[in-house]
């Protein structure tokens, strides 16, 4: 995004995606909706069957497409393309003179339409509020200022001076008041205290799609901070591109993709055809079955297995080997490390089943709306509930943002035997209550419904934390580039954990993931001792959730000190992680899957 600012295309999907807030180098702004994207003829299409298939599931537009986000243009023939930003909020603050030695500061309050043909009020500079109104469904507004000090009953003129006044120098909402010329003024804190409706009701407004766009809306306005992290929590569904799916035909398609991603009835495949390179690939083919082929292929074809569960059935399906072996597939290519490599210390590994290199791997993300104040992570099969209120990214969608990933990484698979005898323990079992009943406040606080992922999940969760933080310090890559993907499906048995990378500009990566397979029993030793002692123990390990007065409640044994990790990397944005269903710790010593290491 080039003009006024610049960004990748993968933040655009993770970070900035239609309706985020943005300061921009000259202004502030929002994002506009995705009817004021490039056309998307110009724009890059991304093709995932998989993926296509849920998202028509889930937003219910009938033949989703996916496009990538517009890319920098080096060639200077060529036009820029880019995505347009609205500017917002409407109100400013004009950076009056003051004296640096003075405590008090009073700026005047004005809106866009006050400004001269400059930017300017009264000569002065001004800059954006940093303050709107906004509501956890995705709308968001400019805060009514002269209401929210005056009340909804006011014989006070709007077109009376406003002033924000800093009573202190700390910024605390507390130090700031509203003042109006009438002498009235309000403090800011106030505008924080949801119950009292000091800011009225949300209009449901959404200056990101335009005009007249505003919908329905019956929350309560809260006071949002532009530059605040929870002002923009995007949903973005991912899955892993898996080999053969659809048969030999479909796979063929997708070799002729070039060509055929144009074709949208018979005529269009026999003029296609006159190709001699198409022609010769399609000899005896029935054209009537690649057409539904194409179809397919360009608009998913419906699947009853959670996203998680068709990734871990391939993994789990790949061959023994050391991923040498040509041709490979570019999308997704994993061998099964012979168990002779990695296996030197069978006491430590014994809940081990298997270690999979994924030398060669393709994630496809796709942003399909977003809320605000409140994330809503998918659940541990990597799906949104379909009721999920959230903020669309056009009026009429038709199609959605995405980028592709292709990178590596290692997927570490444990004995469902060790798993099932773990459960079935007293101590275990006590430890899960208590996460469980953690689960239930905060469900009950939050009004939703969702089930309690399971000790297995939280399990793996934690030991995945423990693991990337080792194999960050050896793989080369940084945590932070290094992702999640917990698989436990009980009903089957299979659990496993795959720690990958990726970037969207290359073929792949160079190998230092995949290669610390061969220690995993190393990076195994290194997390038990590190996830046995928090350097906040004993009130790490002593926390408990359903007694969490800091509303910790999905989180056991786990803090900053220990098992946290960067957002970027978690795929459950910190939550369900307890260190003492892992390893022994301080207080706790029969909830742990391993044994303390000697």
């Amino acid at each position: 995004m080039k003009g006024n600012g610049q960004l990748r295309q993968s933040q655009i999907i993770t970070t900035y995606g239609p309706g985020a807030l943005i300061d921009l180098p000259r202004y502030s702004a929002i994002v506009a909706g995705l009817e004021q994207w490039p056309n998307t003829s110009l724009l890059e299409e991304i093709v995932e069957p998989r993926l296509t298939s849920k998202l028509r599931i889930l937003t219910g537009i009938q033949s989703p497409r996916l496009y990538a986000p517009p890319a920098e243009n080096n060639d200077p023939t060529k036009p820029d393309l880019g995505i347009v930003a609205y500017q917002f909020p409407e109100w400013f603050l004009v950076q009056e003179a003051s004296d640096p030695d003075q405590r008090e500061r009073s700026r005047r309050l004005v809106p866009r339409r006050a400004l001269d043909d400059k930017g300017r009020f009264d000569g002065r500079a001004v800059i954006a509020t940093r303050f709107v109104r906004a509501c956890p469904k995705g709308h968001v507004d400019d805060v009514d200022w002269h209401g929210f000090v005056h009340g909804p009953d006011s014989g006070c003129p709007r077109t009376k001076q406003l002033w924000l006044d800093e009573r202190g120098t700390g910024g605390d909402l507390a130090d700031l008041y509203v003042r109006c010329e009438c002498g009235k003024q309000r403090s800011l804190y106030e505008a924080t205290q949801v119950e009292a409706r000091p800011l009225g009701l949300c209009q449901g407004s959404r200056p990101w799609l335009g005009t007249h766009a505003n919908e329905e809306c019956k929350e309560i306005s809260r006071l949002l901070t532009r530059t605040a992290s929870n002002a923009y929590f995007p949903q973005v569904i991912s899955v892993l591109s898996l080999p053969d799916l659809g048969g030999d035909l479909d796979g063929l398609v997708r070799e002729l993709w070039d060509d055929l991603q144009i074709v949208d009835d018979l005529e269009g495949l026999n003029f296609i055809k006159r190709k001699p390179s198409i022609a010769a690939r399609l000899v005896g083919v029935d054209l009537d079955n690649v057409l539904e082929a194409i179809k397919r292929v360009k608009h998913g074809v419906a699947e009853s297995k959670p996203v998680k569960h068709a990734e871990l059935d391939a993994i789990l399906s790949v061959p023994e080997g050391f991923g040498d072996d040509v041709p490979i597939n570019q999308n997704f290519h994993a061998r099964r490390l012979p168990e002779h490599i990695w296996r030197n210390r069978p006491e430590l590994s014994q809940p081990i089943e298997a270690v999979i290199q994924v030398h060669r791997l393709r994630e496809v993300l796709a942003l399909v709306g977003f809320t605000r104040f409140e994330a809503y992570a998918p659940d541990i099969n990597g799906e949104f509930e379909t009721d999920v209120a959230r903020a669309s990214l056009s009026r009429e969608a038709e199609w959605l943002p995405a980028v592709e990933n292709r990178g590596e990484g290692i997927f570490i698979q444990l004995r469902a035997s060790a798993i099932a005898d773990w459960l079935a323990r007293d101590g275990v079992k006590n430890r899960l209550d208590s996460l469980k009943n953690g689960h239930e406040l905060w469900a009950s606080e939050r009004k939703i419904t969702r089930l309690f992922p399971g000790g297995p999940y939280i399990l793996l969760h934690t030991l995945s934390h423990l693991l990337v933080q080792s194999m960050s310090m050896k793989c080369g890559y940084p945590a932070s580039a290094i992702r999640e993907r917990i698989y436990a499906n009980p009903e089957i048995n299979q659990f496993g954990i795959l720690l990958y990378t990726g970037s969207p500009d290359s073929e792949g990566t160079l190998g230092g993931l995949v290669q610390q397979g061969r220690y995993i029993e190393s990076h195994l030793a290194d997390a038990l001792t590190t996830g046995a002692l928090c350097s906040n123990d004993p009130i790490c390990s002593s926390h408990v959730p359903s007694k969490s007065l800091e509303r910790r409640w999905l989180q056991g044994a786990s803090c900053h000190g220990c098992a946290l990790l960067a957002e970027t990397s978690c795929e459950m944005r910190n939550d369900y992680l307890d260190r003492a269903l892992v390893v022994p710790v301080l207080g706790i010593s029969d909830a742990a899957f391993f044994g303390r290491i000697t």
